[in-house]
């Protein structure tokens, strides 16, 4: 168990993040109720140039079908091109290192991870990007996704405001998440990233002299500008194939405390945003509670073997920070790591599991939001049933229909992540892992297992982290996980967007029938999401993570 400085630390670094994205919230509000601003007069000339080029009608509504469809677009669009830039990239220019281009399948694969928001690395950026790729391909695709996944969940809270019409205009909303949100604040988290010692240059290496007389090189580039986007836009793709446990990327405890702080900013200040935007500033008090709630329970379960059963190898902060770090990023599903996972413990890799399989603790920016979202609808929906009481939720009574969207929405995940794991032991390509991890037994089978099915997990999650990095390189896993991200980032979002819609005119009750506003509901919903999820997925993870940990005891591995 964690000790006393450790708790305080965990508190003092949740109760800031939450503080601040508090703070924020109004600010966030203003921007998509297009509200005036001191930045208008910066602002609203080049946001007024981009929609006059474009050709957009800001005066324009959308229904739910229509910002969907236009978002998707939006998005394919960007990364069609993005796959030019990774496959033409020999022929392109700010290529000091002459990188060749990616091959058709890892260049597929990591355009939509990157376009998804998922940020799952089969490539090892400093080896194998150039300074274009870098700057266009990801870190242009992670602004656009983080701003697209802002945008849905803001949209979906639309619908569900009391005198709401319409879900807003896509491009707007677009436009001004880009401008006012995320180039201002990466901006500035940029600065001190620097500051902290994270290189920001258009070079791709220096020499430096070694204490043995002779010269190394250190691969550089555009990393802060990356980092800060990465972290606050929720993405995890690192400028490093070692991400954040690499010291140019993550130089020191304080920067390590702010990438963490930057991934939970946005999706907790969004949660914030939903009880502003609906009026209703009481109704955040369950999606709060049960998110963090949530939150707390995964870190207990990794914090159980941080100083009595922790053997973490290849770390550099030390498991108590690995451990936190690994819980946050499944959590808000950034996907980005400071440790290697293969060197952590099974119990926090359970911990990142239920993050991962949860999504709403309190998941990505936006989209964590309508998970939640649709977590409250179900389990209105289960209470109603059980005490005889029509179900309603802010006022509105929950369909047949309504039920349907959100257990498809919940089955998508199961769905996406249990048929390729099968798949890939069906083919072999699973157990071709095995010879790279150098174990043997049942032990290798197990481990094997717990990758595989992380690979698939991180990947429908839209998380990114995994174990197999660029061992999965390989037409199988790039075009599988490739569908998994594809499928696990827009069909839930679809069809979440069309409930939200279809609340947009219906009549409301003066009070609902069950109150959902109070702590009890929230104990409620904790309950009900921990049971769904443990319902769905135990018998996976019982075979995995679970059998890890006993196995590693008995063989005197964990």
């Amino acid at each position: 168990m964690i000790d006393l400085l450790q708790a305080t630390v965990v508190i003092l670094t949740l109760g800031a993040t939450l503080a601040l994205a508090w703070l924020i919230t109004p600010f966030l509000a203003n921007v998509y109720k297009r509200g005036p601003s001191r930045l208008d007069r910066i602002l609203n000339p080049i946001e007024n140039a981009v929609y006059r080029i474009t050709g957009v009608d800001t005066a324009h509504k959308m229904g739910w079908k229509e910002y969907f469809l236009v978002g998707l677009a939006v998005n394919v669009v960007q990364m069609a091109l993005a796959f030019l830039v990774l496959t033409y990239q020999a022929w392109l220019p700010l290529n000091p290192r002459g990188f060749p281009g990616l091959s058709w399948d890892l260049s597929l694969n990591t355009v939509i991870s990157i376009g998804t928001n998922t940020n799952l690395q089969h490539y090892a950026g400093e080896q194998s990007l150039s300074i274009l790729s870098q700057m266009t391909a990801i870190q242009f695709l992670q602004f656009t996704s983080a701003a697209t996944g802002i945008c849905m969940g803001v949209a979906f809270v639309r619908g569900l405001v009391s005198d709401s019409k319409d879900m807003g205009n896509f491009y707007v909303d677009f436009v001004r998440s880009l401008t006012r949100i995320l180039i201002p604040f990466c901006g500035l988290a940029s600065l001190v990233l620097v500051y902290l010692g994270v290189p920001q240059t258009l070079n791709a290496s220096t020499f430096v002299s070694t204490i043995q007389s002779g010269t190394q090189q250190i691969l550089i580039g555009p990393v802060a500008s990356l980092v800060s986007i990465m972290q606050l836009g929720t993405n995890g793709g690192g400028f490093y194939g070692a991400n954040s446990a690499y010291p140019f990327q993550n130089p020191s405890v304080p920067s390590n405390f702010l990438e963490m702080g930057l991934m939970l900013l946005l999706p907790t200040a969004l949660v914030f945003l939903f009880g502003e935007m609906l009026g209703k500033k009481r109704e955040t008090i369950p999606i709060l509670v049960a998110a963090y709630g949530l939150f707390v329970i995964d870190l207990g379960i990794a914090f159980i073997p941080a100083q009595t059963l922790g053997v973490l190898q290849e770390v550099r902060f030390g498991g108590f920070l690995s451990n936190f770090w690994t819980i946050v990023t499944t959590a808000v599903t950034t996907g980005s790591v400071n440790a290697s996972l293969a060197g952590i413990h099974p119990l926090p890799i359970l911990g990142a599991f239920m993050g991962m399989l949860i999504q709403a603790t309190p998941g990505g920016k936006g989209v964590g939001l309508m998970y939640m979202v649709m977590y409250v609808v179900i389990t209105v929906f289960i209470v109603g049933l059980m005490s005889g009481r029509t179900p309603e939720y802010l006022g509105i009574k929950i369909t047949g229909r309504d039920v349907l969207l959100v257990m498809a929405a919940f089955l998508v995940h199961p769905l996406i992540i249990l048929v390729p794991t099968l798949v890939a032991y069906a083919t072999g390509a699973a157990q071709a892992m095995i010879a790279a991890t150098g174990l043997t037994g049942a032990h290798a089978a197990t481990l094997n297992f717990v990758q595989v099915l992380y690979e698939y997990t991180s990947a429908a999650a839209n998380n990114g982290s995994d174990f197999l990095g660029t061992a999965a390189n390989t037409v199988f896993f790039n075009v599988s996980t490739a569908v998994v991200m594809f499928v696990g980032r827009f069909a839930p979002i679809g069809l979440l967007m069309s409930l939200s819609g279809s609340m947009i005119g219906r009549k409301r009750t003066g009070e609902s029938g069950l109150k959902t506003d109070t702590l009890i509901f929230s104990l409620v919903l904790i309950g009900s999401i921990l049971i769904l999820v443990v319902l769905t997925f135990f018998p996976f993870l019982a075979l995995g993570p679970i059998l890890s940990y006993f196995q590693g005891n008995v063989n005197g591995l964990g």
